[in-house]
């Protein structure tokens, strides 16, 4: 008889386990990973997203058991197991008036014990190593369990989700993931060896690419090579062989009327042929585009054009500048490198300072630095951070501080920021609290 109570308390106590496992493992499961394994036709897999779709129900139902589990397994080891234990220890000597709660005392003491740690902790544990293996395991017996118990789960669910209105809490657990999490899980991935630290770069790249607006990877105008089409032909001809782009921007008199795009190729072909030509004659259309569109609308404008070159103008209608299929490319896998233009926008030095293009973009030297920016920034590099910052066009060798960095800047172009130092500053205050508690004075 004794066998059999003993076998009762651990059959509870497992069930208890059972249904703690089931809960963490199907809250903790990502859905995207539950439709990739019901898509493989995983047993279990389309009824863990169907629970994790509907989770009032699922976790009324694990509630109801480990609340019941709970119940019993007092009920039962107070009644039962306790008296036993309380009759041994009578037998045993000890007075009627401290036997009982003694023995009860002691039985719940340790069914308590084991069932925090075989029906809680060790559970829960396991179904955190592997979440979604081990919710597609106990999905249909928990969707049988809600079947069966569905009554009481309606009940409660109702009730959960009334509770939640009148607190004015969305009952949706749906998780939206945000930029922080994904970047974070990209950087952990890297950790285990799963990418190379290229692709994560090229990742990186392609998330900043989606929220930069057309404007942030655009070729500004003071460095874009155009033709004026009433050139001679021989100024033509020079200003083609000096440019290293295949496909230059032509206007009229005024830079600001862009009229269409030359391909160098083109005019290089009939220079050498020696033929009489007009330049007008090989202008081709390229897309106009807003400075406010994203760039990702800004790629499939190009995808419209058999020349891949954007002309970008703002809203009053002023020429900005290019934006070319390199141009995406280098803001997802960085500057490509040139006989006479430097490789990397960034470069850190030996004593930790970094030397920095003005040019650079605004969310690519705020995540190489740590940077925050505001939400509703106007400005799309770091030269316009600067000026942000400074509230005036700066001189060389003048510097501001921002968010425990030096900024200074190193050397401009005209009026352009072209090259800026940034140089950590120490804590200062993290220092004096040192200082003082070795008894020195700050």
């Amino acid at each position: 008889m004794l066998f059999v109570e003993l076998l009762i308390v651990v059959a509870l106590t497992l069930l208890n386990g059972l249904l703690a496992l089931s809960e963490l493992a199907l809250v903790s499961s990502r859905r995207s990973r539950l439709k990739t394994m019901a898509n493989q036709r995983t047993f279990g897999a389309e009824t863990a997203l169907a629970l994790t779709a509907d989770p009032g129900r699922f976790l009324s139902t694990v509630q109801i058991g480990i609340t019941l589990v709970g119940v019993l397994s007092g009920a039962f080891s107070g009644s039962t197991l306790g008296l036993r234990l309380a009759d041994y220890l009578e037998s045993a000597g000890v007075p009627d008036a401290y036997a009982e709660p003694i023995g009860i005392g002691l039985v719940v003491i340790v069914i308590t014990y084991l069932s925090v740690i075989i029906g809680e902790l060790v559970p829960k544990q396991i179904a955190l190593r592997d979440p979604e293996r081990y919710a597609v395991r106990v999905a249909p017996l928990m969707n049988a369990l809600s079947r069966i118990a569905s009554p009481i789960v309606g009940l409660l669910d109702l009730s959960g989700q009334l509770v939640l209105k009148l607190l004015r809490i969305s009952p949706d657990m749906t998780g939206k993931i945000t930029d922080e999490e994904i970047r974070s899980l990209i950087a952990e991935a890297e950790t285990a060896g799963v990418i190379e630290p290229e692709e994560r770069s090229m990742i990186s790249g392609v998330m900043r690419l989606a929220d930069r607006p057309v404007s942030a990877v655009m070729t500004p105008r003071n460095n874009v090579d155009m033709i004026d089409l009433d050139w001679e032909p021989e100024t033509i001809f020079k200003k083609l062989r000096e440019s290293q782009h295949s496909r230059l921007p032509a206007y009229r008199t005024d830079s600001e009327k862009v009229v269409g795009i030359l391909q160098a190729k083109e005019l290089l072909d009939a220079f050498i042929r020696g033929a009489e030509f007009d330049p007008r004659d090989y202008i081709r259309k390229a897309q106009i585009m807003p400075d406010t569109i994203g760039a990702l609308d800004a790629i499939e404008m190009l995808k419209l054009t058999p020349v891949h070159m954007g002309l970008v103008h703002d809203e009053y209608g002023q020429f900005k500048g290019v934006v070319t299929t390199a141009d995406i490319l280098e803001a997802i896998a960085g500057v490509f490198r040139t006989e006479d233009a430097p490789g990397a926008k960034a470069k850190r030095r030996e004593d930790g300072t970094w030397f920095i293009d003005g040019n650079i973009a605004a969310d690519e030297f705020a995540e190489l630095l740590g940077v925050e920016l505001p939400q509703d920034r106007a400005f799309q590099t770091l030269a316009g951070f600067l000026l942000h910052e400074l509230g005036k066009l700066p001189e060389v060798g003048e510097h501001v501080v921002a968010q425990g960095w030096r900024f200074e800047v190193v050397d401009l172009d005209g009026k352009r920021i072209d090259k800026v130092m940034a140089k950590r500053i120490p804590d200062t205050r993290r220092k004096r609290r040192k200082s003082s508690v070795k008894g020195v004075k700050p």
